[in-house]
């Protein structure tokens, strides 16, 4: 398969509106005229409650995770740098169609899941400690925000200081341009957590229907 294809293909995937389509299709309602807005798993939560939210989490990781793998078909040598380069090109056609999903009117989530499900098929011991360093975060505050900006932050330390990966210059630029994106997509987040009104999430509670952004 030629490399254009498969960058189209992993947008198409990381399109899947997961959220939406649950919404939908179970609760009869469009999660993106709820909460904040967003179809991430984290307005899942939100509006949908816990399980629904944990399943559509699974999904959108796997849907950066499936996008990864997709450079098996190309003719590169695996584990080489061109290899891992394509690897992160895929992901990130993936967090782009989950951002713009072409399946949904081009209104999608943050990307979060997704970007995690790319990482944890590049590095999964990188992508085991930044969960550690998102659930810690989660447990301590239950911000999915402020866990999410941190988890974000701690990703280019953990390449550059502790995993080192200096073979892989692309990996370390694109790990340093994520901690930079996420806080920038958090902008409103960040804004609402230094005013009080950032929204917690409601772990093991029903699901309601919230209409504040």
């Amino acid at each position: 398969m030629t490399i254009a294809f498969l960058l189209v293909l992993a947008y198409l995937i990381g399109s899947i509106p997961t959220a939406v389509w649950v919404s939908k299709l179970i609760y009869g309602i469009d999660i993106r005229e709820h909460g904040s807005g967003n179809s991430g798993a984290t307005n899942a939560f939100r509006i949908l409650g816990t399980k629904a939210g944990c399943g559509v989490m699974l999904v959108d990781m796997l849907k950066g995770s499936l996008a990864v793998t997709l450079a098996l078909c190309s003719p590169l040598v695996v584990r080489s740098e061109p290899f891992v380069n394509l690897q992160i090109f895929l992901g990130l056609a993936a967090v782009l169609g989950h951002i713009f999903p072409i399946w949904a009117d081009f209104r999608g989530g943050k990307g979060i899941a997704t970007l995690f499900g790319m990482i944890l098929s590049i590095q999964p011991l990188v992508a085991v400690s930044l969960v550690a360093v998102f659930v810690l975060m989660l447990f301590l505050t239950r911000y999915v925000s402020l866990s999410s900006i941190t988890a974000s932050i701690a990703f280019p330390v953990l390449i550059i200081f502790i995993f080192n990966n200096a073979e892989e210059p692309g990996y370390r630029l694109f790990a340093i341009a994520t901690a930079f994106l996420v806080v920038l997509t958090h902008h409103k987040n960040i804004s609402r957590l230094i005013s009080g009104n950032e929204n917690k999430v409601p772990f093991f509670r029903k699901r309601r229907l919230r209409d504040r952004d």
